[in-house]
Protein backbone atom coordinates (compact mmCIF):
# COMPACT_ATOMS: atom_id res chain seq x y z
CA UNK A 1 0.00 0.00 0.00
CA UNK A 2 1.48 3.53 -1.47
CA UNK A 3 2.17 6.73 1.31
CA UNK A 4 0.67 10.13 1.21
CA UNK A 5 3.62 12.75 1.29
CA UNK A 6 2.42 16.16 2.68
CA UNK A 7 5.17 18.69 1.28
CA UNK A 8 5.61 22.13 2.03
CA UNK A 9 6.03 24.41 -0.64
CA UNK A 10 7.87 27.62 -0.96
CA UNK A 11 6.04 30.69 0.46
CA UNK A 12 7.36 33.10 -1.79
CA UNK A 13 11.02 32.12 -2.42
CA UNK A 14 11.73 28.93 -4.45
CA UNK A 15 14.63 28.35 -3.01
CA UNK A 16 12.85 27.53 0.33
CA UNK A 17 12.07 24.02 -0.36
CA UNK A 18 14.22 21.12 0.73
CA UNK A 19 16.26 18.49 -1.11
CA UNK A 20 14.02 15.59 0.47
CA UNK A 21 11.06 17.66 -0.63
CA UNK A 22 12.61 17.81 -4.53
CA UNK A 23 13.27 14.16 -4.64
CA UNK A 24 9.98 12.97 -3.46
CA UNK A 25 7.83 15.10 -6.00
CA UNK A 26 10.44 13.87 -8.53
CA UNK A 27 9.67 10.72 -7.62
CA UNK A 28 5.61 10.05 -6.90
CA UNK A 29 3.32 9.34 -9.70
CA UNK A 30 0.87 12.09 -8.90
CA UNK A 31 0.83 15.56 -7.29
CA UNK A 32 -2.52 17.06 -6.06
CA UNK A 33 -2.53 20.73 -6.46
CA UNK A 34 -4.51 23.13 -4.36
CA UNK A 35 -3.68 25.81 -7.78
CA UNK A 36 -2.37 23.67 -10.22
CA UNK A 37 -1.05 26.79 -12.57
CA UNK A 38 0.57 28.13 -9.30
CA UNK A 39 2.29 24.87 -8.71
CA UNK A 40 3.19 24.55 -12.54
CA UNK A 41 5.97 27.08 -11.82
CA UNK A 42 7.35 25.74 -8.89
CA UNK A 43 7.70 22.14 -10.80
CA UNK A 44 8.91 24.08 -13.98
CA UNK A 45 11.48 25.92 -12.16
CA UNK A 46 13.21 22.64 -11.08
CA UNK A 47 12.11 20.70 -14.00
CA UNK A 48 9.77 18.63 -12.30
CA UNK A 49 7.14 16.63 -14.89
CA UNK A 50 4.37 14.76 -13.06
CA UNK A 51 1.29 14.34 -13.45
CA UNK A 52 -0.79 17.45 -11.58
CA UNK A 53 -4.49 17.03 -10.12
CA UNK A 54 -6.52 19.68 -8.45
CA UNK A 55 -7.37 19.13 -5.12
CA UNK A 56 -9.01 22.24 -3.13
CA UNK A 57 -11.45 23.26 -0.98
CA UNK A 58 -14.52 23.19 -3.88
CA UNK A 59 -13.74 19.67 -4.82
CA UNK A 60 -11.55 17.51 -1.98
CA UNK A 61 -15.17 15.86 -0.53
CA UNK A 62 -15.93 14.96 -4.05
CA UNK A 63 -12.59 13.46 -5.08
CA UNK A 64 -11.76 12.39 -1.80
CA UNK A 65 -12.78 8.62 -2.03
CA UNK A 66 -11.28 8.36 -5.62
CA UNK A 67 -8.13 9.67 -4.28
CA UNK A 68 -7.92 7.03 -1.43
CA UNK A 69 -8.61 4.14 -3.98
CA UNK A 70 -5.45 5.29 -5.93
CA UNK A 71 -3.35 5.02 -3.10
CA UNK A 72 -5.11 1.80 -2.26
CA UNK A 73 -3.96 0.42 -5.80
CA UNK A 74 -0.22 1.14 -4.98
CA UNK A 75 -0.43 4.96 -6.59
CA UNK A 76 2.21 7.03 -5.09
CA UNK A 77 0.68 10.28 -4.18
CA UNK A 78 1.89 13.73 -2.95
CA UNK A 79 -0.09 16.62 -1.43
CA UNK A 80 0.77 20.31 -1.61
CA UNK A 81 -0.62 23.73 -1.35
CA UNK A 82 -0.20 26.95 -2.73
CA UNK A 83 2.30 27.83 -0.34
CA UNK A 84 3.85 26.43 2.83
CA UNK A 85 2.11 23.52 4.21
CA UNK A 86 -0.79 21.31 3.39
CA UNK A 87 -4.07 21.25 6.19
CA UNK A 88 -2.30 25.19 7.40
CA UNK A 89 -5.45 26.84 6.35
CA UNK A 90 -4.99 24.83 3.28
CA UNK A 91 -6.66 21.45 2.09
CA UNK A 92 -5.12 18.59 3.61
CA UNK A 93 -7.15 18.10 6.55
CA UNK A 94 -9.81 15.79 5.05
CA UNK A 95 -7.59 13.48 2.91
CA UNK A 96 -5.43 13.00 5.82
CA UNK A 97 -8.09 12.25 8.53
CA UNK A 98 -9.62 9.60 5.42
CA UNK A 99 -5.98 7.89 5.04
CA UNK A 100 -5.89 7.23 9.05
CA UNK A 101 -9.44 5.45 8.80
CA UNK A 102 -8.18 3.26 5.82
CA UNK A 103 -4.73 2.68 7.03
CA UNK A 104 -2.98 3.95 4.83
CA UNK A 105 0.67 5.68 5.58
CA UNK A 106 1.09 9.53 6.14
CA UNK A 107 4.49 11.13 6.12
CA UNK A 108 4.28 14.72 6.38
CA UNK A 109 7.92 16.75 5.29
CA UNK A 110 9.01 19.90 7.81
CA UNK A 111 9.31 22.71 5.47
CA UNK A 112 7.77 26.36 4.75
CA UNK A 113 4.66 27.86 7.10
CA UNK A 114 4.32 31.84 6.89
CA UNK A 115 3.62 32.20 10.60
CA UNK A 116 6.59 30.79 12.11
CA UNK A 117 9.26 33.48 10.39
CA UNK A 118 6.44 36.33 11.08
CA UNK A 119 5.61 35.16 14.84
CA UNK A 120 9.68 34.91 15.58
CA UNK A 121 10.75 38.04 14.25
CA UNK A 122 7.70 39.89 15.54
CA UNK A 123 9.37 41.00 18.65
CA UNK A 124 6.38 39.88 20.79
CA UNK A 125 6.17 36.42 23.07
CA UNK A 126 6.61 33.31 21.18
CA UNK A 127 6.77 30.95 24.08
CA UNK A 128 3.47 30.39 24.02
CA UNK A 129 0.72 31.17 21.31
CA UNK A 130 -2.56 30.27 19.73
CA UNK A 131 -3.11 30.29 15.57
CA UNK A 132 -6.62 31.55 14.65
CA UNK A 133 -5.46 31.39 10.85
CA UNK A 134 -8.35 33.46 9.20
CA UNK A 135 -11.10 34.50 11.27
CA UNK A 136 -14.68 34.35 9.91
CA UNK A 137 -15.93 36.97 7.29
CA UNK A 138 -19.10 37.20 8.94
CA UNK A 139 -21.03 34.69 10.74
CA UNK A 140 -19.18 33.68 14.00
CA UNK A 141 -16.44 36.78 13.82
CA UNK A 142 -17.47 39.28 16.74
CA UNK A 143 -18.43 36.30 18.60
CA UNK A 144 -14.83 34.58 18.00
CA UNK A 145 -13.15 38.21 18.96
CA UNK A 146 -15.10 38.85 21.93
CA UNK A 147 -13.63 35.12 23.10
CA UNK A 148 -10.09 36.22 22.27
CA UNK A 149 -10.35 39.17 24.85
CA UNK A 150 -9.76 36.18 27.15
CA UNK A 151 -6.58 34.77 25.85
CA UNK A 152 -3.41 35.11 27.58
CA UNK A 153 -1.21 33.94 24.38
CA UNK A 154 0.46 35.72 21.90
CA UNK A 155 -2.22 35.56 18.64
CA UNK A 156 -1.23 34.39 15.01
CA UNK A 157 -4.03 35.44 12.25
CA UNK A 158 -3.41 35.03 8.53
CA UNK A 159 -5.54 38.33 6.46
CA UNK A 160 -5.95 39.07 3.17
CA UNK A 161 -4.50 42.71 2.02
CA UNK A 162 -8.54 43.83 0.91
CA UNK A 163 -9.97 43.05 4.72
CA UNK A 164 -6.63 44.27 6.49
CA UNK A 165 -7.77 47.48 7.77
CA UNK A 166 -11.08 46.51 8.46
CA UNK A 167 -9.63 43.75 10.76
CA UNK A 168 -7.24 46.36 12.76
CA UNK A 169 -10.08 48.40 13.15
CA UNK A 170 -11.72 45.68 14.60
CA UNK A 171 -8.48 45.07 17.24
CA UNK A 172 -8.59 48.02 18.42
CA UNK A 173 -12.17 47.90 19.25
CA UNK A 174 -11.75 44.15 21.27
CA UNK A 175 -7.82 44.20 22.19
CA UNK A 176 -7.26 48.53 22.70
CA UNK A 177 -5.75 50.81 20.47
CA UNK A 178 -2.37 50.65 22.24
CA UNK A 179 -2.26 46.62 21.91
CA UNK A 180 1.45 45.59 20.70
CA UNK A 181 1.11 43.53 16.97
CA UNK A 182 3.07 43.22 14.54
CA UNK A 183 2.18 42.72 10.46
CA UNK A 184 4.09 40.80 8.54
CA UNK A 185 3.42 40.28 4.17
CA UNK A 186 5.19 39.18 1.10
CA UNK A 187 7.29 37.02 3.70
CA UNK A 188 10.30 36.05 2.26
CA UNK A 189 9.46 37.73 -1.12
CA UNK A 190 11.86 40.98 -2.29
CA UNK A 191 9.17 43.26 -0.47
CA UNK A 192 9.26 41.53 2.93
CA UNK A 193 8.08 44.03 5.12
CA UNK A 194 7.32 44.25 9.10
CA UNK A 195 5.71 47.16 10.85
CA UNK A 196 5.26 46.63 14.55
CA UNK A 197 3.65 49.00 16.91
CA UNK A 198 0.41 49.58 18.56
CA UNK A 199 -2.44 48.70 16.69
CA UNK A 200 -2.90 51.96 16.02
CA UNK A 201 0.35 53.33 14.85
CA UNK A 202 0.10 49.84 12.44
CA UNK A 203 -3.72 51.13 11.09
CA UNK A 204 -1.81 54.51 10.11
CA UNK A 205 1.12 53.14 8.24
CA UNK A 206 -1.39 50.84 6.31
CA UNK A 207 -3.69 54.18 5.90
CA UNK A 208 -1.22 55.76 4.04
CA UNK A 209 0.75 53.01 2.19
CA UNK A 210 -0.45 50.79 -0.39
CA UNK A 211 -1.33 46.68 0.83
CA UNK A 212 -0.28 43.86 -0.97
CA UNK A 213 0.78 39.95 -0.45
CA UNK A 214 -0.18 38.01 2.22
CA UNK A 215 -0.62 38.91 5.70
CA UNK A 216 0.12 37.35 8.70
CA UNK A 217 -0.61 39.49 11.87
CA UNK A 218 0.77 39.01 15.45
CA UNK A 219 -0.98 40.22 18.27
CA UNK A 220 0.13 40.67 22.05
CA UNK A 221 -1.84 38.81 24.31
CA UNK A 222 -4.94 40.92 25.22
CA UNK A 223 -4.34 40.15 28.94
CA UNK A 224 -1.21 40.51 31.09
Amino acid sequence: MSKLHLIPTPIGNLKDITFRSLELLKSVDMILAEDTRTSSKLLKHYEINKKLVAYHQHNEHKIVDRIIDNLKSGTTIALVSDAGTPAISDPGFLLTRECIKNNIEIECLPGATAFVPALVNSGLPCDKFVFEGFLPHKKGRQTRLKFLQNETRTIVFYESPHRLLKTLYQFSEYFGKDQKIAVSRELTKIHEETIRGTITEVIHYYENNTIKGEIVIIVDAPQK
